[in-house]
């Protein structure tokens, strides 16, 4: 059997990425899945391509509407609701100085108040099913600062503090909730860090023990875990998936003159 055999869940920002991806190692794992995203094409095709198991719906987190239709969806044809998975998020680079308030205040809208709205339309629904688990996807900028990552930053340091008082007021209700905060995950993000001139992004990775970025697999196993079963003791908490990014910084030798 899969570790989520029988699971029902929601992933969000599931129409490519590690969205999609999670979706299909749900589906894999023995769980129906509610793909939910804006970009309508890519997540019917997503979907599609996982098979049976997978549903489709248009699903925009900052829209209370949005969020009660997609509950009322997965409760009406799969079942309830076991996981959701809040993956949505947009990403701005710019120094402080020359970030615009649009950009700052939609950084806030899509990766803070989304997955608010999100926890709080599936808490009915996750108790009428005795509990469930919340994963709530952060980054390696919510455990520490980047230079031009901002406001970026800023919502997902926000986000692991709703997630703290999220699993305080419902453990008693058996709703785990945690983050994971992942070193970026595909070619496609690792590419907004290359530096001015740079040919690829090898200067993003260089500080880490494990000098790479995360392998979308990688990251998707740590959501797998905590969505399953064998994280029921695990809540409250951050998980990096960052090759020991937020460690600290590598360094091959003492610098000459000291030792």
């Amino acid at each position: 059997m899969g570790r989520l055999e029988g699971k029902i869940a929601i992933v969000t920002g599931a129409a490519r990425g590690t969205g999609e991806a999670t979706a299909r190692r749900f589906a894999a794992e023995g769980a129906r899945v509610l793909l939910g995203d804006v970009l309508d094409d890519r997540g019917k095709a997503a979907a599609a391509g996982i098979g049976p198991a997978a549903l489709y719906q248009r699903l925009d987190v900052t829209s209370e509407g949005d969020w009660e239709a997609a509950i009322e969806r997965v409760t009406r044809e799969l079942g309830g609701l076991d996981v959701l998975v809040n993956n949505a998020a947009v990403l701005e680079l710019a120094p402080i100085e020359h970030t615009s308030l649009d950009d700052w205040n939609r950084l806030i809208t899509v990766n803070q108040t989304g997955p608010f709205l999100g926890m709080r339309a599936a808490i009915p629904a996750l108790r009428a099913r005795g509990g469930g688990s919340i994963v709530n996807i952060s980054s390696i900028d919510g455990l520490e600062g980047m230079c031009f990552a901002g406001a970026y930053s800023a919502t997902k340091w926000a986000l692991r503090g709703l997630t703290r008082c999220a699993a305080l007021e419902l453990g008693r209700e058996n709703i785990r909730v945690n983050t994971v905060c992942p070193a970026g995950g595909s070619d496609e993000m690792v590419a907004r860090w290359r530096a001015p001139g740079a040919e690829d992004a090898t200067g993003y990775t260089a500080k880490r023990a494990l000098p790479r970025h995360g392998e979308l697999d990688e990251i998707v196993a740590m959501i797998l875990f905590l969505a399953s079963d064998e994280s029921s003791f695990c809540t409250g908490s951050d998980y990096p998936v960052d090759g020991g990014h937020s460690c600290g910084s590598y360094l091959a030798a003492l610098p000459e003159g000291d030792g």
